[in-house]
């Protein structure tokens, strides 16, 4: 089993490689991811695609410290991953 990290690399390097790809991951993100991965992923989560360009810089932050016991519940469960 691949941690969220090994995936997430294998997302993106596979999206620099193949301009399709690339297309349809951030059209449908999570189709795609999916379908690329051979996962599922809840409805209840939401991925989003951000391209950068050499104007725009993207910052993921990690999740609120603050997170509720449901949420934690489900980090811990492998509900989330770092997308």
């Amino acid at each position: 089993m691949r941690t969220g990290d090994e995936m997430l690399q294998h997302v993106v390097e596979k999206s620099a490689l193949d301009a399709e790809f690339r297309q349809q991951l951030i059209a449908d993100p999570k189709t795609t991811i999916s379908a690329e991965l051979g996962i599922t992923i809840p409805d209840s989560m939401n991925v989003k695609v951000h391209e950068s360009d050499m104007q725009t810089v993207h910052l993921a932050l990690p999740p609120d410290p603050n997170i509720t016991e449901e949420q934690l519940e489900a980090i811990s469960a492998g509900l989330c991953c770092c997308w």
